[in-house]
């Protein structure tokens, strides 16, 4: 009997335990999170752009369809891509580096040409990747393809004059 007891005890203690080492572990896996999510959340990245928000920050094609006239107060990089894209995926890790280096300086948009069938055809995009660079002044200049990263900070400095 005083057998049984002690091992009901034991048990409780044990759960006991183990249920606050589990709450723990969770308060700390919270916490990590929300570290880890405010410190993102401070880093600027590439921007995904809709109709919408193309219109608003980058040109407003449909109002003034003949003529280039950038929107934006940053030169900006346009990749339109799709998710199925072995070289847009490629880049894509090419691109959040270069949003994070030039940060405050220029912006990466991205551009999904399946969302955004729509925009892909205004810009007469036939081959994806096709990157568009958006000089604060001036047409953009096109590339097509995974282009390497020192290509592309190449034209960030020549194109858009950023350093």
């Amino acid at each position: 009997m005083n057998k049984l007891i002690i091992l009901s005890m034991l048990s409780v203690f044990l759960v006991t335990s183990c249920k606050k080492d589990v709450q723990e572990t969770a308060k700390e896996e919270i916490k990590n999170d929300t570290i880890k999510t405010t410190k993102t959340e401070k880093k600027m990245g590439t921007i995904q752009l809709n109709k919408e928000l193309f219109l608003e920050k980058v040109m407003d094609f449909e109002s003034n369809p003949t003529s280039w006239n950038y929107l934006g107060d940053k030169p900006c990089i346009i990749d339109f891509y799709a998710d199925w894209c072995g070289p847009c995926k490629a880049i894509a890790p090419v691109l959040e580096e270069l949003a994070a280096e030039y940060e405050g300086k220029l912006y990466i948009y991205k551009v999904n040409t399946e969302e955004q069938q729509e925009l892909a055809a205004a810009f007469g995009i036939q081959s994806i990747p096709t990157i568009y660079f958006c000089p604060m002044v001036g047409d953009p200049q096109m590339a097509m393809g995974a282009l390497p990263k020192a290509t592309l900070k190449q034209a960030i400095a020549e194109v858009l004059k950023v350093e």
